[in-house]
């Protein structure tokens, strides 16, 4: 017997979230759903190209299916989504919040909602919203950007740590089964580093020390993380103290995180291969935007 596809609507269809609907279609256990803003025009009539230092190049590709709004809950089956899965920066002081935005495709007491975003509490308003949904939290470690519309640029491996935030109304087991299905149906195809990580808030602190550092420094000095180490005490000056202080603050808040990560941090971004942060790539495409005021 064949059973269906896990259905997964994915918002946010950038570096991250292009590579996450290839790995979870590759798989064969899903069927993606796209939602797609600027770059719809152009995936509709010409689909993804994508170079990817996993996956290889691949030209015309699509999802299930492409969309450039939200859709209803159910399919023309009645099938629910079983996933929704969020790609896009956290800004949770925009309206409509995402919480409002994907509301009329989530289904009460099933679909479960997963959050590739960087950040920590970011699960609380969706928790608060959709109290009989599971929450799960992705934590990614990838450089991979949208370079043009529907052009895909995918240079370090895909590293993906899933596991379930916490939801007092729902029974633990019923989250970390979610948390499970997710990781199996996005790492089969081979493809993918995807790790079952219960300890979410620890691993949202550790990503922290990357994102609280190299992310804004980078930005600030328009240097990619090889240039900045290539550039005089950068890294002892600016780099390594950031990353101390949120050491310090993650302590505080209880979670204690070996000063070993500095060095991993580091070295995770090797000194030859110039990798671009996307704080410093999101800077960048506004300071080329035709309409950017450049004084």
């Amino acid at each position: 017997m064949t059973w269906p596809k896990d259905r997964v609507l994915l918002i946010g269809s950038g570096g991250i979230g292009t590579i996450a609907a290839l790995n979870l279609e590759r798989g064969g256990l899903a069927e993606v759903t796209s939602v797609l803003r600027s770059n719809f025009e152009v995936v509709r009539s010409k689909g993804f190209t994508i170079r990817s230092c996993q996956h290889g190049h691949i030209h015309n590709w699509r999802p299930t299916e492409s969309l450039d709004a939200i859709p209803r809950r159910y399919d023309a089956q009645g099938r629910p989504f079983d996933y929704i899965v969020c790609c896009t920066k956290n800004i949770p002081d925009i309206i409509p919040t995402l919480c409002d935005i994907i509301a009329p495709a989530v289904t009460p007491g099933h679909t479960a909602i997963v959050l590739i975003q960087n950040g920590l509490n970011i699960e609380r308003p969706f928790i608060h919203k959709f109290p009989n949904n599971v929450v799960v939290s992705g934590i990614s470690r990838i450089d991979s950007h949208e370079v043009a519309h529907g052009v895909i640029e995918h240079k370090q491996n895909d590293v993906l740590h899933i596991g379930a935030f916490n939801n007092p109304t729902l029974h633990p087991k019923v989250q970390e089964a979610a948390a499970k299905r997710f990781v199996e149906i996005y790492s089969i195809g081979g493809k993918t580093t995807c790790l079952y990580q219960p300890d979410v808030d620890l691993d949202r602190w550790s990503k922290l020390v990357y994102n609280a550092s190299f992310n804004p420094i980078c930005a600030l000095t328009r240097l990619n993380t090889g240039e900045l180490q290539r550039t005089g005490r950068v890294v002892d000056t600016l780099v390594i103290p950031a990353m101390k202080e949120v050491l310090a603050v993650a302590k505080k808040a209880g979670y204690e995180l070996l000063e070993s990560i500095i060095d991993d941090t580091v070295k995770s971004n090797p000194i030859d291969e110039s990798i671009t942060p996307s704080m410093q790539i999101d800077l960048e495409k506004v300071k080329s935007s035709p309409d950017a005021d450049n004084n």
